[in-house]
């Protein structure tokens, strides 16, 4: 399951509004016959792609997926029938999927005669599934927002540093702009109103959720940060601080108010602090 859960990463920024799964098959002698990930939105699901990879050594094996495979046929036929006809005598889950339809993937597999297990792994699970989920509940994508914070006054992060927390998210809000053109699994679909006004930010978030984004990245300057944190949008902050700061405490303050630090490690000749919101 950690390896399926590892996979299902390579899927981050490229399959909103599905979520990015991952899957292994095992064969009765422990030895991996195929695995794969959700690679983009409209494309084969991490269980179809592990399949494949298996072929006719999926017969007795156990699949390991992390989300509960789909019931229902979309853009793609039904997991749970690909994982029936493959020949798999067990299934392993990390989480349920809250958007299942009928019955649901997993009852299905047990009616199929699947020996079924739910719950593996799920908090691992989580740590990637778990924006997908967050964003479901809430109805607006999860906002990361990144800055540098120096005695200059801050600005954005250095083109290295940005470009990995770039290419986890499907969207990237500039100053006065919304960005798609190379951000992976965007393709151009994202309409999004001017960030006007205190509403501003909440029309732009409704705007990019029903167009199907699941994570935002807001990489402007502090000022537009600043609008989205006043209004209460903002999961996660990104700071990268170059050193020792000259300002005051109040200019060089990492994380912002509100913000507990969940990680900090040393990056582009500085230190990138990550913190999560505390409300």
């Amino acid at each position: 399951m950690r390896r399926a859960v590892v996979l299902s990463a390579l899927g981050l920024g490229g399959t909103s509004p599905n979520p990015p799964v991952g899957c292994v098959i095992v064969a009765p002698d422990g030895d991996v016959v195929g695995e794969g990930f959700h690679e983009r939105k409209g494309g084969p699901h991490a269980e179809r792609n592990a399949l494949d990879a298996a072929g006719d050594r999926a017969v007795g094996a156990t699949a390991y997926v992390t989300l509960e495979p789909c019931c229902h046929h979309g853009r793609t036929p039904p997991c749970h029938q690909a994982l029936l006809d493959s020949g798999v005598v067990r299934v392993v889950i990390g989480v349920l999927d809250p958007t299942s339809r009928g019955a649901g993937g997993a009852a299905l597999l047990r009616e199929g005669g699947v020996k079924v297990d739910v719950g593996v792994l799920g908090e691992e699970v989580l740590v990637v599934l778990g924006t997908w989920l967050e964003t479901l509940a809430r109805g607006r994508p999860r906002v990361i927002w990144a800055y540098r914070q120096d005695g200059c006054g801050g600005g954005e992060l250095p083109a290295d540093v940005l470009a990995g927390v770039r290419s986890t998210v499907d969207v990237v809000v500039g100053d006065g702009f919304v960005a798609t053109e190379g951000v992976p699994g965007a393709h151009g679909d994202f309409r999004v109103p001017q960030l006007r006004g205190e509403d501003g930010p909440v029309a732009a978030l409704q705007a990019m959720y029903d167009g199907g984004a699941r994570s935002v990245l807001v990489a402007g300057g502090r000022p537009l940060g600043e609008m989205f944190v006043a209004a209460g949008l903002v999961d996660e902050v990104r700071v990268w601080l170059s050193g020792p700061a000259s300002g005051t405490p109040a200019e060089v303050a990492a994380p912002p108010p509100g913000f507990r630090v969940r990680a900090v490690q040393p990056m582009a000749g500085g230190v990138l602090v990550e913190a999560v919101n505390s409300g």
